[in-house]
């Protein structure tokens, strides 16, 4: 339990770091591009050491693994924002699969109709800012998100309720960036997307632990 804390700790640094360099641009941005891809690899190390008696793991190292490229691609030009898009888009799947056998469908179901009508009513808000040839893509990343969320809020009754609220992060995290992108830029931006971002994959790295179901 005290090796977990340590990792937790250097995950909060490195996350503090990234985020301080995001809010200090263009000065701080080195810090950023170092600190927070190193960020994510701890989050992947987190979930990699932690036992798995629900066999979740591979999906949730896989999952932080391609958001690991996600990140990195998003801090490029705009142009890379798709592939970027993209590489979120198979994280998301790849904690699907990992949610899959243990989530409950009536509590998928019920999710669904919850986070879809948020999704709906946040798609109405936003596309009219998305330029026409990205609003394809950004419509069928909500839906796998959605998805994704789902599941986690329906396996919550085994793998505890630190899944259902990493899914929740998730939405809020990518609701947040997806605005300040295309609608209206959000002051200290950085901090509110990060923070949630972080905060959601730690949650989901912290389910596969047997210690972390429960607490």
């Amino acid at each position: 339990m005290a090796r977990v804390r340590r990792w937790e700790v250097w995950v909060a640094a490195s996350a503090g770091l990234a985020i301080a360099g995001a809010l200090a641009a263009p000065v701080g941005m080195g810090l950023h591009y170092v600190f927070k891809p190193i960020t994510t690899l701890l989050l992947v190390a987190l979930a990699w050491r932690s036992m798995d008696p629900l066999g979740l793991r591979a999906g949730v190292v896989v999952g932080p693994l391609l958001s690991l490229l996600g990140d990195v691609l998003l801090m490029l030009p705009l142009a890379t924002f798709v592939a970027g898009l993209g590489a979120f888009l198979l994280a998301h799947l790849a904690y699907i699969a990992a949610f899959f056998r243990q989530a409950r469908p009536q509590s998928v179901a019920l999710a669904w109709l919850g986070y879809g009508l948020l999704a709906a009513g946040v798609l109405a808000l936003l596309l009219p800012h998305v330029p026409a040839a990205m609003q394809g893509p950004v419509i069928g990343y909500v839906v796998v998100l959605t998805g994704m969320a789902s599941f986690a809020f329906g396996a919550r009754a085994t793998a505890g309720p630190r899944l259902a609220i990493g899914g929740a992060l998730f939405v809020l995290s990518d609701g947040l960036l997806a605005w300040d992108r295309f609608a209206s830029p959000l002051p200290l931006a950085p901090l509110w997307v990060l923070s949630s971002y972080w905060a959601a994959q730690w949650c989901i790295a912290r389910s596969v632990a047997p210690e972390g179901r429960h607490g």
